[in-house]
């Protein structure tokens, strides 16, 4: 569609969008309150399904796992491909909501852990379940195919690769475009776009050091892991201040250092847990390969009985918005939101989102929609206190349903628009 026919779509639809909200902020208050970790969303994804089936979508349940497609073919017309992924943290919530999740479960590594939807794909779920219902009840606005597609395990970056293995490319039409969003720290009610890479590369490392235990009293005896991994996490914090370059954007973050059990003895082992963000495929290599580095030379300086051993937890590729696409998008924003819509900076967080369209091959656009009350952002301006604020994965993070939930609504639908007839 033209932007002058985007915007009597979307005019055309917001009393409906109004009408809906009620009934999607409870669907939104039921997931939060129950949430699932990731690759186990199988609640979630009957949510979806059912939801699809009702609104006369072919559903195809089970893709990567518990990834949900849902097709709607409605005349001819571009494949439009919207994603929301499922998948919730190992974080126990601390927001004070009236409905927090309390629920707990046993993480990959069997050790029990809160469980909280405190990086918003409770609201991606339930923009995605209002965004098919409006189209499915609305198909004299628009021609094309609409791909629903709710993904699982973002988090640890194989949801999106398992419905790629599980045949996605096969089994379902290739989109001419993909699309998706996320809540993040922002003024409420206003949509953040960019071309080019929006979000970083991630890649997070396990590292253990191998030491010889003793008893605390006899210090002499071993080989310290404990000194090891201590020495090992302040060097590697001069890999981004001394091998990076200033002009370049990069975090290194020692998330966990794990090691022994009580204080009168001197373990045989340390665990580091390494995250790395980078905007350029060079300098993660090189950091990739300083970790490494640094790592072994410490373990031999103290004598370590063995090389460290590194197990590499995840990867995501940079989200790299393609130009044309975004321009398209952005010219949407721009006629539906005005002054709301802006160009954002890159963010150092990574998704898996691009996944899909590297391997299809075909354009892909990923945007921000803020979810931080107006007042409250907009006096941490005001007060350079913006860190301050909640940030996604903090036990904290509550984005404001109103006006978030209809904004991101509007967004995806103004971006579908672009490209359907």
């Amino acid at each position: 569609m033209e932007n002058s026919q985007i915007k009597a779509f979307l005019d055309k639809l917001d009393s409906f969008i109004d009408q809906l909200l009620p009934e999607l902020e409870e669907i939104y208050k039921d997931i939060h309150q129950n949430p699932e970790l990731s690759m186990e969303e199988f609640r979630t994804s009957k949510i979806a399904a059912d939801h699809l089936a009702k609104y006369q979508f072919e559903v195809t349940t089970g893709v990567g796992v518990t990834g949900v497609v849902g097709l709607m073919k409605n005349g001819e017309g571009p494949v439009v491909m919207l994603r929301a992924d499922m998948d919730a943290l190992p974080v126990k919530e601390d927001t004070g909501l009236p409905y927090a999740s309390t629920k707990v479960a046993r993480d990959a590594e069997g050790v029990e852990v809160g469980v909280s939807h405190v990086c918003g794909h409770d609201l991606h779920v339930t923009w995605m379940m209002g965004i098919t219902r409006l189209l499915s009840e609305h198909k004299d606005l628009w021609k094309g195919t609409l791909m629903a597609v709710f993904q699982p395990g973002e988090e640890v970056a194989l949801g999106a690769q398992s419905m790629i293995n599980d045949g996605m490319m096969d089994r379902f039409p290739k989109p001419d475009i993909i699309l998706g969003q996320h809540v993040m720290v922002g003024e409420a009610g206003r949509v953040g776009y960019r071309s080019g890479p929006i979000l970083s590369a991630g890649n997070s490392i396990k590292v253990k050091i191998f030491g010889r235990g003793a008893h605390g009293s006899s210090p002499q005896t071993s080989i310290d892991p404990v000194i090891m991994a201590a020495a090992t996490t302040m060097r590697l914090q001069t890999i981004i201040s001394r091998e990076v370059a200033p002009t370049e954007t990069a975090v290194l973050t020692i998330g966990a250092l794990q090691a022994g059990t009580k204080e009168n003895i001197i373990p045989e082992d340390a665990t580091l847990k390494l995250n790395i963000r980078t905007f350029n495929d060079g300098v993660k290599d090189h950091i990739l390969s300083a970790v490494k580095r640094i790592c072994c030379a410490e373990c031999a300086a103290s004598n370590a009985p063995r090389d460290p051993e590194f197990t590499m937890l995840d990867s995501y590729p940079i989200t790299e918005n393609d130009a044309a696409a975004t321009a398209k998008v952005a010219a949407a924003f721009q006629a539906q939101f005005g002054d709301r819509a802006y160009e954002t900076k890159p963010a150092s967080a990574s998704e898996d989102f691009s996944i899909f369209g590297r391997n299809w091959q075909v354009p892909y656009v990923f945007w921000f929609v803020g979810g931080t009350d107006p007042e409250t952002y907009r006096e941490a301006i005001k007060n350079n206190k913006l860190n301050s604020i909640p940030s996604n994965h903090s036990p904290k993070f509550a984005p404001v349903l109103h006006p978030t939930l209809k904004t991101g609504l509007q967004a995806m639908l103004t971006a579908a628009a672009a490209w359907f007839d």
